[in-house]
C-alpha cells in the first residue's frame, strides 16, 4: 500500500466516524479498501466493550472467503466460566497482563504457535498476523471500555511486508478511533433507554433537555405494585429481595413493551408506565393487553419460583387515561423526565384500592369509556370509591373474573 494511499483511507476513516457510521460497516468498507489499494488482508477483528447490563461488549468480523460467520457479536462477562478463560488463553489478554500494545506472529515463517487462535489461524491457511491493543487513557474510561483490540490476518504467501505493518499500525487507531465513537453513541443509545424509557431516552438524546420544557399529552396511564411486598421483605431472605423484585419487574417491564407502552419510573415494587398514541382507544386497548401479558408471565414465574420454594407475589395494576405533562422537571442540575398531573395522582390511587376490594386490577370509568366497544364487554362496575387526595368519589371497573 502506497503513502498516499494510507493517507486516503485515513481521512475516508475520519469523514466516516464523522458521518456516524456502524461499526461493522466501518470494518467492512476498511477492509474493502485496504484490498483495493493491495494490502493482502484476509481475516481482521475489533473488539471493543461496551456499558451495558447484561453485555460486556461486541467482536466485530470481516474475512474475504465468503466464510459463514455473524459480522458483531455481542459477548457477556469475561470474569467467570469457561469465557473468562477462553479470554485468558487469549493473545490481547496476554498483551493486557505484559503492558504491550502488538504482537506479531508470522505463522507460516517460524514463529511460535504459542495461542490457541494462532494455532487455528494456521490450521485455515494463515500466514501472518498482528494484533494492537490501544488503551484509553485513565479519564476517558466508560464501564469496562478502557481500549480498542484488533487483529488482522492475511493469507499471502509472503505474509505482510513491511509496508503493509507499517499502513496498519498507522490506521488501527484511527479506525479505532471511529469505532469508538460509534459504540460511545450505542452506549448513550443504551443509557437512556434503560434509565429513562425507550420513549424519553429518544427525547433527550434529541436535544429535550431544557429544564421546564415539558408537552401536555392525552394518555393512557399504569402503575403497578406488587402483592403483600413488605410482608415478602419483613419474612424473606435479605438476598432473595432484589432477585425477586428484578423477576417481577421483568413480568411487567416486557409486557408494557410489547403491548407499545414505555416505562417511565421504578418506584421500588411500582411501575409508572405510559401509552400514547394518536387514537386514545388503542392506546387503552394496548394497556388493557399489557396487563394480559404480564397476568400470564406472572403466572408462568410463580410456578417456577415455587418450584424453587422461593417467595411468590402478584401484580396489582390500575389503568387511567387523564391530560399529564410530559417532559424536564427538577434542578438545573438534577433533571427527571417523567410525567406530572393530577392524571398520574390518581392512577397511584386506582392501583393501591385493588388491595382494599381484592381485585388484580382496576380502571377507571374514564379508561373505560375510552376502550374500543369489544374490550368493554370484559368490564364489570365494583362501585364507587373516595381516591385519597381525589376530590370526587370514583366509580371503578375490573375485568369480569370469568376472563382473568
Amino acid at each position: 500500500m502506497k503513502p498516499a494511499d494510507v493517507d486516503r483511507l485515513a481521512d475516508w476513516i475520519v469523514r466516516r466516524g464523522l458521518e456516524g457510521s456502524a461499526e461493522t460497516d466501518l470494518l467492512i468498507k476498511f477492509c474493502e479498501k485496504c484490498n483495493d489499494a493491495g494490502l493482502p488482508l484476509a481475516r481482521a477483528m475489533v473488539i471493543i466493550d461496551t456499558l451495558h447490563p447484561v453485555h460486556e461488549g461486541t467482536v466485530f468480523r470481516w474475512r474475504n472467503d465468503n466464510a459463514e460467520e455473524d459480522a458483531a457479536t455481542q459477548y457477556g462477562r469475561t470474569t467467570e466460566g469457561e469465557l473468562a478463560a477462553s479470554w485468558q488463553r487469549s493473545p490481547f489478554f496476554h498483551l493486557l497482563q505484559t503492558g504491550g500494545e502488538e504482537l506479531r506472529r508470522r505463522i507460516a515463517f517460524g514463529d511460535p504457535i504459542d495461542f490457541t487462535s494462532i494455532q487455528e489461524m494456521k490450521d485455515q491457511g494463515y500466514t501472518d498476523n498482528i494484533l494492537f491493543v490501544r488503551r484509553f487513557a485513565e479519564g476517558a474510561t466508560i464501564g469496562e471500555m478502557d481500549c480498542v483490540y484488533s487483529t488482522w490476518a492475511t493469507r499471502s504467501a509472503e505474509g505482510f511486508s513491511d509496508a503493509d505493518i507499517a499502513a496498519l499500525r498507522r490506521l488501527a487507531p484511527t479506525l479505532g478511533l471511529a469505532i469508538k465513537s460509534a459504540a460511545l453513541a450505542r452506549v448513550a443509545d443504551t443509557l437512556v433507554e434503560v434509565y429513562l424509557g425507550r420513549d424519553a431516552g429518544q427525547r433527550v438524546l434529541k436535544g429535550r433537555i431544557q429544564r421546564g420544557v415539558a408537552d401536555r399529552i392525552e394518555a393512557a396511564l399504569w402503575f403497578s405494585d406488587l402483592r403483600s411486598f413488605t410482608t415478602i421483605t419483613d419474612t424473606a431472605k435479605p438476598t432473595e429481595i432484589i432477585p425477586l423484585l428484578n423477576d417481577y419487574a421483568e413480568a411487567v417491564i416486557t409486557a408494557v413493551h410489547e403491548a407499545g407502552g414505555d416505562v417511565l419510573k421504578l418506584i421500588g415494587d411500582g411501575t409508572l408506565a405510559l401509552f400514547r398514541g394518536d387514537d386514545l382507544a388503542d392506546a387503552c386497548h394496548r394497556a388493557l393487553k399489557a396487563q394480559e401479558i404480564a397476568r400470564h408471565r406472572v403466572k408462568e414465574l410463580n410456578e417456577r419460583r415455587r418450584a424453587e420454594e422461593r417467595p411468590i407475589t402478584s401484580v396489582y395494576v390500575g389503568l387511567h387515561v387523564g391530560e399529564v405533562f410530559y417532559g424536564n422537571i427538577g434542578s438545573v442540575d438534577r433533571l427527571d423526565f417523567t410525567v406530572v398531573g393530577p392524571a398520574v395522582n390518581e392512577t397511584s390511587r386506582i392501583a393501591s384500592m385493588c388491595r382494599s376490594v381484592d381485585r388484580p386490577i382496576l380502571i377507571s370509568s374514564t379508561f373505560a369509556d375510552a376502550l374500543p366497544m369489544a374490550d368493554r364487554a370484559d368490564l364489570v362496575s365494583v362501585g364507587r370509591f373516595a381516591l385519597r387526595g381525589v376530590g370526587q368519589a370514583k366509580e371503578l371497573f375490573t375485568l369480569d373474573p370469568e376472563t382473568l
